[in-house]
């Protein structure tokens, strides 16, 4: 199984958000792991939708957490950022055209490891992944910019 970029980036931004205080613009963030900004703006405008993060605009503003490190579950937000429903054409019968569906057992087997896949990661928060935001701080790469100018 392999992660979606969408859902990469919207780990990597809450990882940011638990190591830093205040409010971080999208632009720093970006810069920190050196991604597309327009991609995470995407992301982000999702994680607010979703309930993780807290948007503020004007000058002061930024990104937020929504809750505690803690409170956060990387299970929850997988699930929340990961389009599952297509993982394999059987799985969406609005557009599964596969002839063997009826007879066919993959489509159990799959869902089965999906959600082995979402319990293992509903064992850990947001707090777990950054339990030594300082390791973290100093992983990410120095924004050159002034992020209140974003």
């Amino acid at each position: 199984m392999r992660l979606s970029l969408h859902a990469d980036y919207a780990l990597r931004t809450l990882m940011y958000l638990a190591v830093h205080d205040g409010h971080r613009s999208i632009g720093e963030i970006a810069r920190a792991y050196a991604i597309s900004k327009n991609h995470l703006m995407k992301v982000a405008q999702r994680l607010v939708t979703e309930g993780f993060v807290e948007a503020v605009r004007g000058r002061s503003g930024g990104l937020q957490l929504a809750r505690a490190p803690s409170q956060i579950n990387v299970g929850q937000v997988a699930r929340a950022l990961e389009e599952t429903r297509s993982f394999v054409e059987c799985f969406n019968p609005a557009t599964n055209s596969c002839v063997i569906t009826p007879a066919c057992q993959m489509r159990h087997v799959l869902a089965g490891g999906l959600e082995a896949f979402f319990r293992h990661l509903d064992r850990y928060s947001l707090a777990d992944l950054t339990k030594d935001p300082s390791a973290v701080r100093e992983s990410l790469l120095t924004p050159s910019a002034d992020p209140q100018r974003e």
